[in-house]
């Protein structure tokens, strides 16, 4: 089976590893990662990203030529492309850039112009309903009349797309898994190195700091926390990693015991996750506009928790979205905007050592048996078996 997935997700080396399992699979698949020579990514890591070729037996990655840097839905590519996709011959051709994307348009009409005979998957995360005008409306619908397989992050960005008009195959699966091997409880932790003192115990946020992902709102209980209990032996800290918007706003916010860790490549994020005694993802569902095309917010995984968990750490998250399923019963869920139920949760786990250790026991648990990149790999295998087959 020749498999091409493109998204600029997977300029990072650390997102391929589900890509890289699904390679390994059976001997005779054949994968090509098809990625932006340059691009720049925004929230927790920051900078331009130059991405190199690489070749690891059946599995490659090719940087093609591309216009636009930073926005998902108009990235295209240059006809390099168009060259590589008439000599490989693929089977299977998955973009990863959603329903409205122009690369989307530009792969159905690269079959129809040079009669490539692929499958055609397209990946959406959107979960909140939307309308669209002329002409994104035709994009949409011309993208979704000529895809034969979709693959929804989420229940509810699958129901929207069939709302839509989608008669494809449909499976829900998120984009990326965890490297459970690197994602692990570590004692090693970047306390030590910080100098921070083993009995704190430390809140941890990472993301976008923006508004929708509830920054004010875990402020607003951090506050609670240190107000109720000024002189506790152990002292509550918070450690924001990520960039955006609200930064002055961390960075000027009263309270002592506060941290900003502007961005962290990858890689390094099992080191700070294992130095936090819980995780917080405090989303909240944003009816504001989203983009040129959409209007509103709710979280659509929320992935950074199912790295904490794979590293045993305590994952707490609001109800928007997604996280309630993601966490299921592996962690703790607050309303969101309601930063005195988010204090109380947070206290809960302060006080309560054994329920630490539990809440991270579950969350390991639960990665293990949903979240792996190899579960999840052998799942969109089996997609595309179940794809080639009609």
């Amino acid at each position: 089976m020749k498999i091409v997935v493109i998204s600029h997700t997977y300029i990072v080396d650390l997102n391929r590893r589900k890509l890289r399992q699904l390679c390994s699979l059976q001997p005779d698949i054949d994968l090509t990662v098809i990625v932006p020579q340059v691009w720049e990514p925004q929230g927790v890591q920051s900078g331009q990203v130059r991405s190199e070729p690489l070749t690891e037996g059946r599995f490659r990655v090719l940087p093609m030529s591309n216009f636009s840097r930073n926005n998902q839905g108009l990235l295209v590519f240059g006809h390099d492309l168009l060259e590589f996709l008439q000599e490989f011959q693929p089977d299977i051709v998955q973009v990863e850039q959603g329903a409205k994307s122009l690369a989307h348009a530009e792969l159905i009409m690269a079959r129809q112009v040079f009669k490539l005979h692929f499958k055609l998957v397209m990946f959406t995360w959107w979960n909140l309903p939307y309308e669209l005008q002329f002409p994104l409306n035709k994009l949409e619908q011309y993208n979704l009349a000529n895809t034969q397989g979709l693959i929804a992050g989420n229940q509810d960005a699958l129901n929207i797309l069939k709302e839509h008009g989608f008669k494809g195959q449909t499976t829900v699966l998120p984009q990326l898994g965890v490297d459970e091997e690197l994602f692990s409880s570590n004692d090693s932790s970047r306390r030590a190195k910080r100098g921070i003192d083993t009995n704190d115990f430390i809140i941890g946020f990472a993301g976008r700091l923006v508004e929708e992902k509830g920054i004010r709102i875990l402020l607003e209980a951090f506050d609670l926390l240190v107000k109720a209990q000024p002189d506790r032996a152990r002292k509550i800290r918070l450690w924001f990693i990520g960039q955006g918007p609200l930064e002055t706003l961390v960075r000027s916010h009263s309270t002592p015991g506060i941290h900003l860790q502007p961005a962290v490549a990858h890689d390094e994020m099992p080191e700070y996750l294992n130095a936090l005694d819980a995780l917080v993802l405090p989303s909240l569902t944003s009816d504001k506009k989203a983009g040129i095309t959409l209007k509103g917010w709710k979280e659509q995984f929320g992935h950074i928790l199912i790295e904490a968990m794979s590293c045993s750490v305590p994952v707490i998250g609001s109800d928007s979205g997604e996280i309630p399923h993601v966490i299921g019963r592996a962690g703790l869920i607050c309303p969101e905007g309601n930063a005195r139920a988010l204090a109380d949760a947070v206290e809960s786990l302060v006080e309560n050592e054994e329920k630490r250790r539990l809440t991270g026991q579950r969350g390991r648990e639960r990665v293990m048996s949903h979240y792996t990149d190899t579960i999840l790999a052998r799942k969109q295998f089996e997609f595309y078996q179940s794809l080639l087959s009609v």
